[in-house]
Protein backbone atom coordinates (compact mmCIF):
# COMPACT_ATOMS: atom_id res chain seq x y z
CA UNK A 1 0.00 0.00 0.00
CA UNK A 2 1.07 3.59 -0.69
CA UNK A 3 0.81 4.51 2.97
CA UNK A 4 1.22 8.22 3.66
CA UNK A 5 1.27 7.75 7.44
CA UNK A 6 4.83 6.42 7.47
CA UNK A 7 6.18 9.33 5.42
CA UNK A 8 4.11 11.81 7.43
CA UNK A 9 5.73 10.70 10.68
CA UNK A 10 9.22 11.61 9.47
CA UNK A 11 8.06 14.95 8.06
CA UNK A 12 6.16 15.85 11.23
CA UNK A 13 9.24 15.23 13.38
CA UNK A 14 11.32 17.53 11.17
CA UNK A 15 8.64 20.23 11.21
CA UNK A 16 8.44 20.18 15.02
CA UNK A 17 12.18 20.89 15.15
CA UNK A 18 11.78 23.74 12.65
CA UNK A 19 9.02 25.33 14.75
CA UNK A 20 11.08 25.03 17.95
CA UNK A 21 13.94 26.77 16.17
CA UNK A 22 11.66 29.59 14.99
CA UNK A 23 10.27 30.08 18.48
CA UNK A 24 13.55 29.88 20.38
CA UNK A 25 16.07 31.43 17.99
CA UNK A 26 13.91 34.04 16.29
CA UNK A 27 10.99 34.70 18.60
CA UNK A 28 8.42 33.73 15.93
CA UNK A 29 5.28 31.82 16.97
CA UNK A 30 3.76 30.45 13.73
CA UNK A 31 0.01 30.98 13.53
CA UNK A 32 -2.56 29.64 11.05
CA UNK A 33 -6.07 31.10 10.77
CA UNK A 34 -8.79 28.87 9.29
CA UNK A 35 -11.98 30.64 8.14
CA UNK A 36 -15.10 28.47 7.92
CA UNK A 37 -18.50 29.59 6.60
CA UNK A 38 -20.12 26.22 5.86
CA UNK A 39 -22.48 24.81 8.48
CA UNK A 40 -23.07 21.16 9.43
CA UNK A 41 -20.41 19.82 7.06
CA UNK A 42 -18.84 16.66 8.49
CA UNK A 43 -15.89 16.64 6.09
CA UNK A 44 -14.98 20.24 6.93
CA UNK A 45 -15.39 19.56 10.65
CA UNK A 46 -13.04 16.57 10.34
CA UNK A 47 -10.44 18.56 8.41
CA UNK A 48 -10.43 21.47 10.82
CA UNK A 49 -10.03 19.10 13.79
CA UNK A 50 -7.11 17.34 12.11
CA UNK A 51 -5.38 20.64 11.32
CA UNK A 52 -5.92 21.95 14.82
CA UNK A 53 -4.49 18.76 16.36
CA UNK A 54 -1.51 18.67 14.02
CA UNK A 55 -0.72 22.30 14.77
CA UNK A 56 -0.89 21.58 18.49
CA UNK A 57 1.48 18.63 18.06
CA UNK A 58 4.20 20.72 16.39
CA UNK A 59 3.51 23.91 18.43
CA UNK A 60 1.86 25.94 15.65
CA UNK A 61 -1.12 28.03 16.82
CA UNK A 62 -4.29 27.26 14.86
CA UNK A 63 -7.26 29.62 15.23
CA UNK A 64 -10.58 28.51 13.73
CA UNK A 65 -12.97 31.32 12.82
CA UNK A 66 -16.56 30.22 12.14
CA UNK A 67 -18.47 33.13 10.65
CA UNK A 68 -21.46 33.93 8.46
CA UNK A 69 -20.36 34.43 4.89
CA UNK A 70 -21.51 38.05 4.94
CA UNK A 71 -18.86 38.71 7.62
CA UNK A 72 -15.99 36.92 5.92
CA UNK A 73 -14.69 39.84 3.86
CA UNK A 74 -14.06 42.00 6.90
CA UNK A 75 -12.46 39.12 8.76
CA UNK A 76 -10.09 38.28 5.90
CA UNK A 77 -9.07 41.92 5.61
CA UNK A 78 -8.29 41.96 9.34
CA UNK A 79 -6.36 38.68 9.27
CA UNK A 80 -4.36 39.69 6.21
CA UNK A 81 -3.16 42.81 8.06
CA UNK A 82 -2.50 41.05 11.38
CA UNK A 83 1.27 40.54 11.72
CA UNK A 84 0.77 37.76 14.28
CA UNK A 85 -1.09 35.66 11.67
CA UNK A 86 1.34 34.07 9.22
CA UNK A 87 -1.04 31.85 7.24
CA UNK A 88 -4.70 31.90 6.23
CA UNK A 89 -7.02 29.23 4.85
CA UNK A 90 -10.53 29.86 3.54
CA UNK A 91 -11.99 26.40 4.12
CA UNK A 92 -13.88 25.26 1.02
CA UNK A 93 -16.65 24.77 0.13
CA UNK A 94 -18.16 28.02 1.31
CA UNK A 95 -21.76 28.18 2.45
CA UNK A 96 -22.43 29.97 -0.86
CA UNK A 97 -19.85 28.58 -3.34
CA UNK A 98 -20.78 31.14 -6.01
CA UNK A 99 -18.61 33.69 -4.15
CA UNK A 100 -15.55 31.44 -3.88
CA UNK A 101 -13.23 33.23 -6.32
CA UNK A 102 -14.10 36.68 -4.99
CA UNK A 103 -13.60 35.72 -1.34
CA UNK A 104 -10.45 33.64 -1.78
CA UNK A 105 -8.85 36.54 -3.68
CA UNK A 106 -9.05 38.67 -0.51
CA UNK A 107 -6.33 36.61 1.20
CA UNK A 108 -2.86 38.17 1.24
CA UNK A 109 -0.81 36.09 -1.28
CA UNK A 110 2.03 35.95 1.27
CA UNK A 111 -0.35 34.16 3.68
CA UNK A 112 -2.25 32.02 1.15
CA UNK A 113 -0.96 28.60 2.21
CA UNK A 114 -3.65 26.87 0.12
CA UNK A 115 -2.02 28.31 -3.01
CA UNK A 116 -5.32 29.53 -4.47
CA UNK A 117 -4.71 33.27 -4.83
CA UNK A 118 -3.06 34.58 -8.02
CA UNK A 119 0.53 35.38 -7.08
CA UNK A 120 0.51 33.02 -4.09
CA UNK A 121 3.95 31.96 -2.87
CA UNK A 122 2.81 28.42 -2.10
CA UNK A 123 1.86 25.19 -3.85
CA UNK A 124 -1.56 23.70 -2.92
CA UNK A 125 -1.20 21.06 -0.21
CA UNK A 126 -3.00 18.03 -1.66
CA UNK A 127 -1.25 18.01 -5.07
CA UNK A 128 2.05 18.48 -3.26
CA UNK A 129 1.16 15.57 -0.96
CA UNK A 130 0.41 13.33 -3.94
CA UNK A 131 3.83 14.10 -5.44
CA UNK A 132 5.51 13.45 -2.06
CA UNK A 133 3.69 10.12 -1.79
CA UNK A 134 4.65 8.96 -5.29
CA UNK A 135 8.24 10.10 -4.80
CA UNK A 136 8.42 8.45 -1.38
CA UNK A 137 7.48 5.10 -2.94
CA UNK A 138 9.80 5.62 -5.95
CA UNK A 139 6.98 5.91 -8.50
CA UNK A 140 8.62 7.62 -11.48
CA UNK A 141 6.07 9.44 -13.65
CA UNK A 142 8.43 9.98 -16.57
CA UNK A 143 7.26 8.03 -19.62
CA UNK A 144 4.09 6.89 -17.85
CA UNK A 145 0.49 7.50 -18.90
CA UNK A 146 -0.77 9.61 -16.01
CA UNK A 147 -4.55 9.91 -15.75
CA UNK A 148 -5.98 12.67 -13.58
CA UNK A 149 -9.66 12.17 -12.73
CA UNK A 150 -11.28 15.49 -11.82
CA UNK A 151 -10.18 19.08 -12.34
CA UNK A 152 -11.34 20.78 -9.14
CA UNK A 153 -9.91 24.00 -7.77
CA UNK A 154 -8.21 22.43 -4.73
CA UNK A 155 -6.64 19.32 -6.26
CA UNK A 156 -7.16 18.50 -9.93
CA UNK A 157 -6.51 21.88 -11.50
CA UNK A 158 -3.35 22.76 -9.52
CA UNK A 159 -2.05 19.18 -9.82
CA UNK A 160 -2.39 19.35 -13.59
CA UNK A 161 -0.39 22.61 -13.61
CA UNK A 162 2.32 21.09 -11.40
CA UNK A 163 2.64 18.08 -13.72
CA UNK A 164 2.78 20.25 -16.83
CA UNK A 165 5.47 22.39 -15.20
CA UNK A 166 7.55 19.25 -14.65
CA UNK A 167 7.20 18.17 -18.29
CA UNK A 168 4.44 15.60 -17.79
CA UNK A 169 1.18 15.97 -19.73
CA UNK A 170 -1.61 14.11 -17.90
CA UNK A 171 -4.72 12.69 -19.49
CA UNK A 172 -7.50 14.62 -17.71
CA UNK A 173 -10.86 12.91 -17.23
CA UNK A 174 -13.93 14.92 -16.19
CA UNK A 175 -17.64 14.10 -16.11
CA UNK A 176 -18.05 15.48 -19.64
CA UNK A 177 -15.43 13.05 -21.02
CA UNK A 178 -17.01 10.77 -23.63
CA UNK A 179 -15.72 7.43 -22.32
CA UNK A 180 -14.77 7.88 -18.66
CA UNK A 181 -14.04 4.19 -17.88
CA UNK A 182 -12.07 3.73 -21.09
CA UNK A 183 -9.93 6.80 -20.52
CA UNK A 184 -9.17 5.87 -16.91
CA UNK A 185 -8.23 2.37 -18.02
CA UNK A 186 -5.35 3.81 -20.07
CA UNK A 187 -3.58 5.02 -16.95
CA UNK A 188 -0.31 3.58 -15.67
CA UNK A 189 -0.79 6.02 -12.79
CA UNK A 190 -4.32 7.11 -11.86
CA UNK A 191 -4.89 10.02 -9.48
CA UNK A 192 -8.55 10.57 -8.67
CA UNK A 193 -9.85 13.70 -6.92
CA UNK A 194 -13.55 14.08 -7.70
CA UNK A 195 -15.26 13.63 -4.33
CA UNK A 196 -17.66 11.16 -5.97
CA UNK A 197 -17.92 8.16 -3.61
CA UNK A 198 -16.97 4.84 -5.22
CA UNK A 199 -16.43 6.31 -8.68
CA UNK A 200 -13.38 4.18 -9.50
CA UNK A 201 -14.45 0.56 -10.15
CA UNK A 202 -12.16 -2.46 -10.65
CA UNK A 203 -12.87 -2.70 -14.39
CA UNK A 204 -11.61 0.88 -14.88
CA UNK A 205 -8.06 0.03 -13.85
CA UNK A 206 -5.14 -1.72 -15.47
CA UNK A 207 -3.97 -4.71 -13.50
CA UNK A 208 -0.66 -3.05 -12.58
CA UNK A 209 -1.86 0.58 -12.38
CA UNK A 210 -0.67 2.76 -9.50
CA UNK A 211 -3.80 4.28 -7.94
CA UNK A 212 -3.89 7.37 -5.71
CA UNK A 213 -7.26 8.26 -4.17
CA UNK A 214 -7.24 11.99 -3.35
CA UNK A 215 -11.03 12.34 -3.30
CA UNK A 216 -13.00 13.03 -0.14
CA UNK A 217 -16.75 12.95 0.43
CA UNK A 218 -19.24 12.18 3.17
CA UNK A 219 -21.55 9.20 2.74
CA UNK A 220 -23.80 7.80 5.44
CA UNK A 221 -21.98 9.85 8.05
CA UNK A 222 -18.61 8.42 7.04
CA UNK A 223 -15.73 9.99 5.14
CA UNK A 224 -15.11 8.06 1.93
CA UNK A 225 -12.96 8.35 -1.17
CA UNK A 226 -13.29 7.95 -4.93
CA UNK A 227 -12.12 4.32 -5.02
CA UNK A 228 -14.91 1.77 -4.59
CA UNK A 229 -14.57 -0.84 -1.80
CA UNK A 230 -14.56 -3.69 -4.33
CA UNK A 231 -11.28 -2.37 -5.74
CA UNK A 232 -9.62 -3.12 -2.41
CA UNK A 233 -11.26 -6.53 -2.31
CA UNK A 234 -9.66 -7.42 -5.64
CA UNK A 235 -6.31 -5.61 -5.20
CA UNK A 236 -4.39 -6.20 -2.01
CA UNK A 237 -1.10 -4.95 -3.41
CA UNK A 238 1.52 -2.23 -3.07
CA UNK A 239 0.29 0.06 -5.82
CA UNK A 240 -2.81 1.65 -4.31
CA UNK A 241 -3.40 4.07 -1.45
CA UNK A 242 -5.25 2.54 1.51
CA UNK A 243 -8.85 3.53 2.18
CA UNK A 244 -7.50 5.57 5.12
CA UNK A 245 -4.02 6.94 5.68
CA UNK A 246 -3.02 7.47 2.06
CA UNK A 247 -2.88 11.06 0.84
CA UNK A 248 -4.64 12.61 3.86
CA UNK A 249 -1.79 12.55 6.41
CA UNK A 250 0.64 13.97 3.85
CA UNK A 251 -1.82 16.69 2.85
CA UNK A 252 -1.79 18.01 6.42
CA UNK A 253 2.03 17.79 6.43
CA UNK A 254 2.24 19.72 3.15
CA UNK A 255 -0.12 22.39 4.45
CA UNK A 256 1.97 22.95 7.58
CA UNK A 257 5.12 22.97 5.47
CA UNK A 258 3.61 26.06 3.83
CA UNK A 259 2.62 27.52 7.22
CA UNK A 260 6.17 27.16 8.52
CA UNK A 261 7.57 28.72 5.35
CA UNK A 262 5.15 31.63 5.69
CA UNK A 263 6.35 32.20 9.26
CA UNK A 264 9.99 31.90 8.21
CA UNK A 265 9.42 34.54 5.53
CA UNK A 266 8.56 37.06 8.25
CA UNK A 267 11.56 36.25 10.41
CA UNK A 268 14.76 38.26 10.46
CA UNK A 269 17.78 36.20 9.39
CA UNK A 270 19.58 34.48 12.26
CA UNK A 271 22.59 36.32 13.69
CA UNK A 272 25.94 35.47 12.18
CA UNK A 273 29.06 34.79 14.20
CA UNK A 274 31.87 37.26 13.61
Amino acid sequence: MLNGKELAGFIKERQAKQVRSLRQARGIQPKLAIVVTAKDNKVIDLYTRLKHQYGSDILVDVDIHRVDQKEVRGLLNKLSKDASVHAIIVQLPLEDPSETDEIVALVDPAKDVDGLVPGSRFEPATPLAVLWLLSGYNVNLAGKEVVLVGRGKLVGEPFEKMLLASGITPRVVVKETADVPGEIRKGDVVVSATGVPGLIKPDMLKEDAVVVDAGVASEGGKTVGDVAPEVYEERDDLTITPAKGGVGPLTVCALFENVIRAAENTAAPPPTLE
